[in-house]
């Protein structure tokens, strides 16, 4: 048998069901695998071995019984220090925040994966307060790219990222304001969803408001519906929280609410635009082959695929407003000496954030809202619309942006990712090769609001023609 470590979430489960591994073997690994590589990469700001192990032994002790608590009883998963989780600090990536607690309550999602038995290994590092697209903070320094330490594993779920894909955990919860799940996910050769709006309930509100969604970080898209089935449902403390979807994302794979495909191989039918560039954006040419490429394969699989623009322009402007905003609402209560201890390029949004009127941000808040609506007739024409996830491969770890890039904030080489959370359409990036230096590019697929099990049907679709499980990257 291969390492434990290595195995997905679905994998582990079918082992611990025909009784050739148990949760503590499979925990152990991964303890074991974080011991040997973190300190390479830096995924993680907190593991709790001994909590782990322990709870670990007593899922082993409820699958002998045939009692277990949920369909992810026993998989280890690791939780990005964003989200609040019960008897740990929540820190954030900022030395602003006090560890001591106390700390009593679980996020939505935590509670959920709680209750079903998944055994939390740690949490996983975000930059401070999640406001960028790579991950290096004040609290816990550089996260590094598994296939390539000198490069960035993306941000701001680029712990959890990072940490998937080196196999120190099969399933990882992440969050998504402008692309924080799919960002790394593209970077790190590792599946993610970011669901339609609500999908997966978020508490605490986000300061960014309405562009933040939780999301599954994963190996496999099987693994990734395992985990929404999990965590999806209404709760009472997130008051924009969707009802439970109508069927289950996992098992027998839907096909999607839209009338084409019938099948968790078969497209035939889906209307499907893939757009190179959005109309606006530059993209490197070896991304920009892979993900044409992997556009080529729906149309193997029966889409009928046409090269099409939503038609908009890029609404970095208005997406830097309302992004700005929220994150001079995190600091709003620090004095002085705490600003001084943040990231310097989140001091610097925060006090451009500061100085936007209400009528500014109600300005933003019309153009998304007018962006909303030309994605939505845009899909009255189309099932799915592909893109890149990102007009780049991995770059420097440590900086925000490329070298020679024109603009000094990372939403200057993102362009694909923003829009679609201004839009709150379910979003997916998935792999799609990798470049002549050997770096992951992602492939992203977008739906339609509330399409997500559609995107999902797809994405496992792409999975089984061009699958990429066997590629690991070495430490």
């Amino acid at each position: 048998m291969s390492d434990p470590a290595d195995l997905t979430a679905t994998e582990l489960l079918a082992a611990y069901r025909a009784g050739t591994l148990s949760p503590v073997e499979a925990t152990e690994a991964v303890l074991a695998r974080i011991g040997r590589d973190d300190p390479k990469v830096n995924a993680f700001c907190l593991v709790a071995a001994e909590s782990a192990l322990a709870a670990a032994r007593a899922s082993a002790d409820r699958w002998r019984r045939g009692e277990t608590l949920g369909a992810l009883d026993g998989v280890p998963v690791s939780i990005k220090d964003v989200l609040l989780t019960r008897g740990w600090p929540t820190r954030r990536g900022s030395t602003t925040i006090d560890p001591s607690g106390p700390w009593e309550e679980d996020a939505p999602s935590v509670a959920r994966l709680r209750e079903q038995g998944a055994v939390f290994v740690g949490k996983t590092t975000t930059p401070e307060f999640a406001w960028k697209g790579v991950t290096d903070s004040p609290l816990t320094g550089v996260t590094r790219n598994p296939w390539d330490t000198s490069r960035t594993a993306g941000g701001s779920s680029g712990g959890a990222a990072a940490a998937v894909a080196a196999g120190m955990a099969p399933l990882a919860l992440g969050t998504d304001g402008g692309g924080s799940v799919r960002i790394p996910a593209a970077f790190t050769g590792t599946f993610t969803l970011k669901p339609t709006y609500g999908r997966i309930p978020h508490y605490p509100a986000s300061p960014f408001g309405t562009l933040a969604h939780v999301g599954p970080m994963t190996t496999s898209v099987a693994d990734a519906a395992l985990l929404l089935d999990a965590v999806c449902g209404a709760d009472g403390r997130d008051w924009s929280s969707l009802p439970p979807p109508g069927a289950p994302f996992s098992g027998t794979a839907p096909a999607g609410t839209a009338p084409a495909g019938t099948g968790p191989g078969d497209l035939t039918g889906l209307r499907v635009a893939f757009s190179p560039d959005l109309g606006f954006a530059s993209v490197d040419p070896d991304v920009a082959a892979l993900v044409a490429a992997a556009a080529e394969v729906f149309a193997e699989l029966g889409a009928k695929v046409e090269q099409a623009d939503p038609g908009f322009g890029d609404p970095v402007a208005d997406f830097e407003a309302l992004w700005f905003a929220g994150a001079a609402k995190v600091v709003e209560h620090l004095g002085p000496q705490d600003r001084a201890r943040l990231d310097p390029g989140l001091l610097e949004i925060c006090e451009q954030g500061a100085r936007l009127s209400a009528v500014g941000y109600l300005t933003a808040t019309a153009r998304r809202m007018e962006l909303g609506r030309t994605m939505g007739l845009f899909h009255e024409r189309y099932d799915l619309l592909l893109t890149p996830t990102l007009p780049i491969a991995a770059f420097e770890a440590g900086a925000e942006v490329p070298p020679g890039s024109p603009s000094r904030r990372w939403t200057g080489w993102t362009p694909f990712t923003y829009p679609f959370n201004m839009t709150q359409q379910p979003a997916a990036s998935l792999p799609c090769g990798f470049t002549a230096e050997g770096l992951p590019a992602g492939l992203q697929v977008v739906g339609a609001r509330h399409a997500d099990a559609l995107v999902m049907s797809a994405c496992l679709a792409y999975e089984h023609a061009r699958p990429w499980k066997a590629k690991r990257p070495v430490l």
